[in-house]
């Protein structure tokens, strides 16, 4: 049985769909690093409280794939403040025009390049993407979320599926961490990893980051993935 004290539990997505047209859906091997999850926890006889997501379809297709594993009914409040950020949007901020196929591990590899960049100049203001909010209104919906899952009280187990950006964006409140450490932070997470808040009376401190406990197998290491 895991420990009784109140902590708040942020899953990324597993894999989704990079490359497609359609990116907002788990592909199989994300389904698996779900189900692995929710296998793990079942095991040590974890039970939630409560469940938070964003509003996006790889957050509910995740959240199935781990209570279905877990054997626990997990009813989700859906908030907007947890979904991510547009990464295509961000791109064309400097890049316009149409984006080459995430086919080749050249084309990925330079995708990424220009998101790293598009999201340091976002933080920094310096740009506006279409149809996103500002990086402010963004920390804003996360902070919001934090706030309603601490009012949940104490000795909770609280769970949250959401995207690499509003949970490395959480990271960084709770470190009270500056505002550019989110972009290193979000690119380094992996899907359907796990990073744990130990809930306090003011709040939450970190206390895992980015950890796969479910694939820490030979099996589970060659489900490993990050975009």
């Amino acid at each position: 049985m895991m420990s009784a004290m109140g902590t708040l539990h942020l899953v990324r997505h597993g894999q989704a769909q990079l490359g497609a047209a359609d990116y907002d859906q788990l592909s199989p091997l994300g389904l698996q690093q779900c189900q692995r999850l929710g296998r793990y926890w079942r095991d040590r006889g974890l039970r939630f409280d409560a469940v938070l997501t964003g509003t996006l379809r790889r957050h509910a297709q995740s959240l199935l794939a781990v209570a279905e594993a877990l054997g626990q009914a997990l009813p989700a409040q859906q908030l907007p403040g947890l979904d991510e950020y547009d990464s295509q949007a961000l791109v064309h901020c400097l890049h316009a025009g149409p984006q080459p196929a995430l086919a080749a591990p050249d084309a990925v590899r330079q995708h990424f390049r220009l998101l790293r960049q598009a999201l340091r100049a976002w933080v920094q203001g310096e740009i506006a993407p279409a149809g996103m909010p500002t990086h402010a209104e963004f920390v804003a919906g996360v902070r919001g979320a934090l706030e309603q899952a601490h009012a949940l009280g104490p000795g909770r187990q609280v769970l949250i599926v959401s995207s690499g950006g509003p949970i490395a964006t959480a990271v960084c409140q709770v470190l009270g961490a500056p505002a550019a450490s989110f972009v290193d932070l979000n690119l380094r997470l992996r899907n359907a990893s796990l990073t744990q808040f130990v809930s306090t009376a003011s709040g939450y401190q970190l206390q895992e980051f980015n950890t796969l406990p479910h694939l820490d197998d030979p099996e589970g290491q060659r489900l490993v993935s990050y975009a």
